[in-house]
């Protein structure tokens, strides 16, 4: 089914990273809302699940391609600049705020991160300092500017992730000892997104999220048995271990290196803060950890 070209000019809004974890859930609640909005995909296939809705247009291009972006760009205001933490990002995004501007579109929002450790500096480490770089980048362009922070994404204590239960072992499985976490849903950040990027205003500000629990690994994996009514214990783990781990999960050498920096740094740090201003600020209701284990339940089976 083929958008009007009615529907089409309505769009002012474009999500880049459309087809990955966050920027799929970015796109969903802009269809949740009836919000028109581009999406930008390197790929159509993987676009498949929201090819023809009726609010969404997607637009093929390459962030590092500026040349393919033209008709992204056309009658976009606002855009969210959002890419993968292990595919050349600094290079991607500053690319594209620089396609950006010359475009000649107003605001750009990006979608950065941040840890909620107590003394814990994302930007000791290469996400963090290469978040850090853009953030910079994008506020000397002379753009109008957003950036929204959040903390570690509840998603990764799903199975399969680098940090998730491993159903095998009944376990959550990571080298961080005692040390808390404060996850926040990615389905909350991606309503602070759609906040942001459809309502006015919102230039040169911050946006950092985490979620309403501190919590010990012990204590995600109690709460996640409660949950699904299953024993999950918490082993902590060697590094060597980890790698291991990581390995058969198929992360690269040098995704398994920044998880180890992490984890290193958490162990330094290990208390964590619950940071909620965005969610009020925004009218967002924070999401619990019981409460997005039970919405992801099934996974666990």
């Amino acid at each position: 089914m083929e958008m009007s070209n009615d529907v089409k000019s309505k769009a002012k809004i474009l999500v880049t990273g459309a087809t990955g974890l966050s920027g799929s859930l970015v796109i969903k609640e802009f269809i949740r809302q009836s919000i028109p909005v581009k999406a930008l995909v390197r790929n159509r296939e993987k676009a498949r699940w929201f090819e023809g809705h009726p609010n969404v247009e997607i637009v093929e291009g390459n962030m590092l391609q500026p040349g393919s972006l033209h008709k992204a760009f056309e009658g976009v205001e606002k855009a969210l600049l959002l890419s993968s933490a292990f595919e050349k990002m600094v290079e991607t995004q500053e690319t594209f705020i620089d396609a950006a501007k010359m475009a000649g579109i107003p605001h750009v929002v990006k979608y950065s991160g941040a840890a909620a450790g107590i003394g814990f500096k994302t930007y000791n480490f290469k996400p963090g300092l290469d978040h850090e770089k853009i953030e910079d980048y994008l506020i000397d362009s002379g753009l109008k500017w957003t950036i929204v922070r959040p903390s570690q994404f509840m998603q990764l204590y799903l199975p399969g992730t680098h940090s998730g239960v491993n159903m095998q072992q009944h376990a959550l499985m990571l080298p961080i000892g005692d040390a808390m976490e404060t996850p926040v849903a990615i389905e909350d950040v991606a309503k602070a997104c759609v906040a942001i990027l459809s309502q006015p205003g919102h230039d040169k500000k911050y946006y950092e999220m985490t979620g309403p629990d501190a919590m010990t690994m012990y204590e995600a994996a109690e709460i996640i048995s409660n949950v699904i009514g299953k024993k999950i214990s918490y082993m902590p783990i060697g590094f060597v271990e980890y790698h291991e781990l990581l390995t058969k999960l198929g992360i690269s050498p040098a995704g398994i290196e920044i998880l180890n920096q992490l984890s290193k740094g958490r162990m330094r740090c290990t208390e964590s803060y619950v940071k909620l201003d965005t969610h009020r600020r925004l009218g967002i209701r924070p999401t619990s950890f019981a409460e997005f284990i039970y919405k992801y339940s099934s996974a666990f089976n």
